[in-house]
C-alpha cells in the first residue's frame, strides 16, 4: 500500500511539473516599459523592414524606427511630408491626448479611420504599413493609449491585454440594416454628391410615438465617402408649428455653395443624440442606462459627404435605434449641453476662452462632443475639481468635424467637480467676434451625454 500511495505521488508532481513545462510563456515578460513593447512587437516586426538606417523608405520619410534611434525620431519631430506639416502635426507629441489628434503617425496607423485619412488629406501619402497588413486592433488601440498617455519611453502605462486583440480592420461592404426588432429605423435614401465638392443635408423623420422611448443603443451604417452622420432631436418645448417638414431633404448649401438660412434655423436647436464618422457604428449605452425621449418626438438625421473625385458619388445611410423598457433602465441617460454664449474676439487676434461649469450632484459622463465655428482651432475640456483636476479629457482642433468621444468606462465626476471649456479661436477678420447663431457668428458648446 505505501509502494502504491509513493507511486501515485510521483505521478502527481510528474504530471504537474509537466504542466508547468508545457504551460507557455508570457511573450511580453521581458519587456519592461510599454515603449519596448511597441518597439519590439510593432516597430521590429512590422516598420524596420523599411524604415531602417540607409533605405530609400527611411531617406523619404526621414523617418528611422530602430531601437537606437526610433523614440528620439518620433518625440516631438515635425514630418517631413509637407502636407501634414502645413497642418501642424508631429510625428507623435508628449502632451497626451492633445497630441493623439495631432499625431502624424497616429493618422498613417489607424486603419479603421482610412476614409477620412484619404477623403480629408489627399497630400500624407498612404497608410501603414505599406503593401501590407495593418496592425492589429490590439496594436493600433496599444499606441493609441500610450500617445494618450504621454508617449513616454519608460514605465509600463498601457496594460499588456490590450495586444490580445489580434483582430485586424476589414472593411466592411455597406449593407442595409435589418429592422430593429424593438426600436426604430432611419434611412437616408440613395442621393448624388457632385464631383469635387461636399454635400451636407438633413431630413426630418417623426417617431410616431406616443409613450416616451427609453433608447440603449444605435448602429450606423453609411456608403464610402461620409465625413459624418449625426442624430438629433429638438428640446420638448420646440413648438411643434417649427419643426423642419417631414422627411424632406434640406441641404446645408445651394448649388452655388451658399447657406440656406432656413436650414441654418434649425441646426440651433438641436441637441445631439447619436452619431459616428467611421462607416459602421453599433454602440450600446452603458448597462442599465437609457436615454428617455419624450412622446411625439421626432429625429433629425445629418449627414455630411465629401466626394474628391471626378465622378458623380452617391450617399446613402441607414441608422437603427434600439430601445428597451422602463422596468429595464436603473439611469436615465441626460443631454449635457454646456454653452458659452458670453464672450468677445477682437478682430485680427488669436483669443483663448475659458469656462468652468461645476455640477452639483455626481455625473457620469459617457459622450463628449465639440461644436464651434470656422474661427476656431482648437477645443479642449479638462475636469474641474478633485484629485484629476486639470486632467485634459477631450480635445479637437478641427472644427468642421469634431471627434464624437465615447467614454467606457464613464468619466464619474463628483458634486462640487466640472468641467473646465478652453476655446481657441482666430479671428483673421477685421471685424469683432462674438457669440451668435450665423455661420458668420462663433459658438463655444460641450454636448454629451451623462447619467446621475
Amino acid at each position: 500500500m505505501r509502494a502504491q500511495a509513493y507511486l501515485t505521488l510521483l505521478i502527481l508532481l510528474l504530471a504537474s511539473c509537466s504542466e508547468k513545462e508545457n504551460k507557455p510563456e508570457d511573450p511580453l515578460k521581458a519587456y519592461t516599459s510599454s515603449y519596448e513593447i511597441i518597439q519590439g512587437e510593432i516597430w521590429d516586426q512590422t516598420c524596420i523592414s523599411c524604415h531602417v538606417s540607409g533605405s530609400s523608405f527611411a531617406r523619404q520619410s526621414d523617418l528611422i524606427l530602430t531601437a537606437d534611434v526610433s523614440y528620439a525620431q518620433l518625440i516631438n519631430r515635425p514630418p517631413k511630408n509637407t502636407a501634414a506639416l502645413e497642418d501642424g502635426l508631429m510625428l507623435v507629441g508628449d502632451k497626451g491626448l492633445e497630441s493623439l489628434y495631432e499625431s502624424f503617425l497616429w493618422e498613417k496607423i489607424n486603419a479603421p479611420d482610412q476614409e477620412h485619412f484619404y477623403a480629408d488629406h489627399p497630400g500624407y501619402g498612404s497608410q501603414m504599413p505599406l503593401g501590407g497588413d495593418p496592425l492589429t486592433n490590439g496594436q493600433i488601440e496599444f499606441i493609441r493609449q500610450w500617445i494618450s498617455a504621454g508617449a513616454p519611453q519608460e514605465g509600463d502605462v498601457i496594460d499588456r491585454e490590450v495586444l490580445k486583440d489580434t483582430s485586424w480592420f476589414e472593411r466592411v461592404a455597406f449593407q442595409p440594416l435589418p429592422l430593429p426588432e424593438q426600436g426604430y429605423q432611419f434611412h437616408i435614401t440613395p442621393f448624388e454628391v457632385r464631383p469635387n465638392s461636399e454635400r451636407e443635408l438633413f431630413k426630418y423623420q417623426p417617431l410616431n410615438n406616443t409613450e416616451p422611448l427609453y433608447i440603449s443603443g444605435f448602429e450606423i451604417t453609411m456608403k464610402s465617402g461620409s465625413h459624418h452622420f449625426i442624430l438629433y432631436n429638438f428640446p420638448e418645448t420646440f413648438a411643434p408649428s417649427l419643426l423642419p417638414n417631414e422627411n424632406l431633404i434640406r441641404d446645408v448649401y445651394d448649388a452655388s455653395g451658399n447657406y440656406v438660412f432656413t436650414t441654418l434655423y434649425h441646426m440651433q436647436f438641436h441637441q445631439f443624440v447619436a452619431g459616428t464618422q467611421v462607416p459602421k457604428v453599433r454602440y450600446n449605452y452603458p448597462e442599465g442606462v437609457a436615454l428617455k425621449v419624450p412622446a411625439n418626438s421626432g429625429f433629425d438625421m445629418n449627414s455630411h459627404y465629401a466626394n474628391r473625385t471626378d465622378e458623380t458619388m452617391e450617399g446613402e445611410v441607414y441608422a437603427n435605434i434600439y430601445t428597451t423598457s422602463a422596468s429595464e433602465v436603473t439611469h436615465i441617460a441626460q443631454i449635457l449641453n454646456l454653452n458659452n454664449d458670453n464672450f468677445y474676439l477682437p478682430a485680427g487676434k488669436v483669443t483663448t476662452i475659458q469656462k468652468t461649469y461645476t455640477f452639483d450632484k455626481d455625473r457620469h459622463i459617457f459622450q463628449l462632443w465639440s461644436h464651434a465655428h470656422e474661427h476656431n482651432t482648437s477645443f479642449k475640456v479638462f475636469i474641474s475639481g478633485g484629485e484629476r483636476h486639470g486632467e485634459l479629457v477631450y480635445f479637437s482642433n478641427d472644427w468642421e468635424h469634431p471627434p464624437i468621444l465615447q467614454l467606457d468606462p464613464p468619466l464619474g465626476l463628483k458634486a462640487g467637480e466640472g468641467l473646465m471649456l478652453e476655446a481657441t479661436y482666430n479671428n483673421w477678420e477685421d471685424r469683432d467676434l462674438a457669440f451668435g447663431l450665423r455661420s458668420t457668428d462663433e459658438m463655444m458648446i460641450l454636448f454629451g451625454a451623462y447619467y446621475e
